[in-house]
């Protein structure tokens, strides 16, 4: 998989390689000529004491390592923007393939390693790349240079290499082999430190009414102390390689030097060749400790090339239709036909055979016990995901036919959990809606009975919005996530158990409002409450995805035993109370 993510990603700065190669080169040819005019001035300047000899070799040298420099910097630029580009785009097509997902691959992967993945696992294979630019090209130049150098230098020295080389390999071989397992589950273990960091954060008020603090922080600490201990094997193995690459070639020195000196005592060879033999095989040795890092990084990068190509490589679920019908007029009429659903691998569906019909303008109300499947149902009308037996229509249209921009643009919704971005007041609101005027959004505000608390605050619209809304009560965030709905000013409204955090007064409030100045609109409605949903011109009953009911309050009171006890239960609740 990293070959494969790497030729994609790479593929696209094939000019910048190429410059990244060529410049690599030259420095390399520029390191390779340096140990070679050092020998000369040795042998032609030092010894025979010809100091003109030694300024004008030594300008020489001094160009050329002018020159590497300037080589190695414009190659160390071409390889970032190499490696800063591949990985800007790796990590756009993996958050584009994300928002594409439905609920079902979210949940698959789940929100903590979609984010590992999308942010450390891109940063390793972007090191991957940066680093390869710099030490996997250079590395093999030097070291293929280096022994052609050497071996011209002095061939009877060269069985020096001959060993040294193979021993350096087996020994950097034989550790990352065992490196290979713990990056493997350093990225899992990375996932259930995010994991448990989101729970802590967004249930943040829940531990703390619960008085967990320890045992959250003992649970946090644990997994903190998996990726601790990971880290540290493979950090161990690591700290053990290079210690092992300079013992090889400290020693690799010292058998240069002692068998070179019997040579150059014998007059065989010169101290300046003897010199330059040993820079050569220095260069031999350091690229391949370079090669080295490269070996360190790999295994890594691999594991999340592999966890990167797995959310690259999955298709959602709901997809796009490829030829999409012309988008019909907007009546707001919504049919469900035979509606079957479930969850891939449960054993028993979520819905069986569901048939009613929504009729424009109307409004129909969902309820049921916990578990019902009233939120799966309405799930299905915005196409969050698709049924798997049986077909939605909106205005006739199958939704799967849809281009999902033309459903979505008829649809409005008010999820269970209210969200509110980061931002501000008027921002969150023109989310449905970026051309909305102020008036259109205090208008909304009004039809949502939030205008007075909106009012209340300093900057009003502009008032600020922390993530998730947590800087306003659950209330006020249902409230204007209802309002956001209102600005779209869609066809379809589609609210799930919408108003559970507003009082009796502001409910009855609100669905007067909606009544008065939405009376054209279909309303899709789930509830939890009696008197949320009573003057609705549909209720649908929900029993373990079955329909057990269907008709007005009045009817259904009469002719359905469960809507009956839910009526019956609330009515004790409120005299109890």
């Amino acid at each position: 998989m990293l070959g494969k993510l790497l030729a994609r990603y790479l593929a696209p700065s094939w000019l910048l390689l190429i410059g990244v190669v060529v410049f690599q080169l030259a420095q390399s040819i520029a390191a390779l000529a340096l140990p070679t005019l050092n020998a000369d001035i040795i042998d032609n300047g030092v010894v025979r004491g010809d100091i003109d000899y030694i300024w004008r070799i030594g300008g020489i040298m001094l160009l050329v390592s002018l020159a590497q420099v300037v080589c190695s910097i414009i190659a160390v630029y071409f390889g970032s923007r190499v490696a800063m580009g591949a990985g800007a785009q790796m990590r756009a097509d993996l958050f584009h393939r994300v928002l594409a997902f439905s609920q079902r691959e979210v949940g698959q992967f789940g929100p903590a390693s979609l984010i590992t993945r999308n942010t450390n696992d891109v940063q390793q294979v972007q090191m991957l790349v940066q680093v390869s630019a710099t030490l996997m090209v250079s590395a093999p130049m030097l070291a293929i240079g280096g022994i052609i150098m050497a071996i011209q230098q002095d061939a009877g020295l060269s069985w020096l290499m001959a060993v040294s080389v193979p021993v350096l390999l087996l020994i950097v071989t034989l550790i990352v082999v065992r490196m290979v397992p713990a990056f493997s589950a350093m990225q899992k273990r990375i996932d259930r430190v995010n994991q448990i960091m989101r729970e802590q954060l967004t249930g943040i008020r829940v531990v703390r009414a619960f008085v967990r603090e320890d045992e959250e922080r003992a649970r946090f600490g644990a997994a903190s102390d998996d990726v601790m201990d990971t880290a540290l094997r493979a950090g161990n193995l690591m700290a053990l390689m290079f210690p092992a690459v300079m013992l090889v070639m400290n020693v690799s020195s010292v058998a240069v030097i002692w068998f070179g000196a019997f040579q150059v005592q014998d007059g065989n060879v010169e101290i300046g060749t003897l010199f330059a033999f040993l820079t050569y095989l220095m260069q031999i040795l350091m690229g391949v400790m370079m090669a080295t890092f490269m070996f360190v990084m790999i295994p890594r990068a691999a594991v999340c090339a592999d966890r990167i190509g797995d959310v690259l490589g999955t298709e959602p679920s709901v997809l796009a239709p490829q030829t999409p019908v012309s988008a019909p007029p907007a009546t707001g009429r919504v049919e469900f036909a035979h509606v079957d659903f479930a969850y891939p691998g449960a054993e028993d569906a979520v819905l069986h055979d569901l048939t009613f019909t929504v009729d424009p303008g109307t409004t129909t109300a969902i309820i049921g016990s916990t578990g019902a499947g009233k939120t799966t149902l309405i799930g299905l009308v915005p196409r969050l995901f698709d049924p798997t037996g049986g077909t939605v229509r909106v205005d006739g249209v199958d939704v799967r036919d849809y281009d999902p921009d033309d459903l979505w643009a008829r649809i409005g919704l008010v999820p269970q959990r209210a969200f509110l971005f980061s931002g501000t007041v008027a921002s969150n609101l023109r989310y449905g809606n970026a051309e909305a005027t102020d008036d259109e959004l205090w208008r909304a505000l009004d039809l949502a009975q939030a205008r007075s608390f909106v009012e209340a605050m300093p900057e009003g619209l502009e008032a600020p919005i922390a993530q998730g809304g947590t800087n306003v009560s659950g209330g006020q965030r249902q409230r204007l996530a209802i309002a956001r709905a209102l600005v779209k000013q869609p066809s379809v409204y589609v609210f799930d158990d919408s108003f559970s955090a507003l009082d009796l007064t502001t409910d009855a409030a609100l669905r007067r409002a909606l009544d008065t100045h939405l009376p054209g609109a279909t309303r899709l409605v789930v509830a939890q409450r009696v008197s949320t949903i009573q003057n609705a011109d549909q209720i649908v009953v929900l029993d373990h995805g079955r329909i057990v009911g269907l008709g007005t309050h009045d009817e259904l009171v009469a002719s359905s035993i469960t809507y009956r006890e839910i009526v019956e239960s609330q009515l004790a609740a409120e005299a109890s109370a």
